[in-house]
């Protein structure tokens, strides 16, 4: 991210970033990280398996408009929607969250809401 050192008392990465953008996660962590000062809170998503069926649906009204090429459903499924593009999306659980932020040592919240939605907050050191 082109922002300064420590310039945000929140970051927050929602809607699946953590799996949107192509770039390893631990890397994307420690960019939230850098971005926000000491004492501030970082916040990352992602959706839940219970979710799967709504989501699907999105990516299906998203290919209808061609917004993303038409759905692989052979290689679709898992928390995995694949186009026949290239176009990849996935979605973070538990440990996709916690493995980054033990490896650099901030001390993870991850929390479920509504059946939906998986969040991952934590204090910057």
């Amino acid at each position: 991210m082109g922002f300064r050192d420590r310039a945000f008392d929140l970051t927050i990465c929602i809607q699946n970033g953590i799996c949107a953008f192509a770039v390893d996660q631990r890397q994307l962590f420690r960019e939230a990280i850098r971005v926000t000062r000491s004492g501030g809170l970082v916040m990352f998503s992602s959706y839940t398996p219970q979710f799967w069926e709504h989501r699907l649906e999105w990516f299906e009204i998203q290919s209808a408009h061609h917004l993303i090429g038409e759905i692989n459903y052979q290689a679709t499924g898992n928390g995995r929607i694949v186009c026949k593009d290239g176009f990849r999306a996935t979605t973070a659980d538990r440990r996709s969250f916690e493995k980054p932020a033990a490896s650099l040592e901030v001390i993870p919240r991850v929390t479920e809401g509504d059946d939906s939605s998986l969040f991952c907050e934590f204090v910057v050191p």
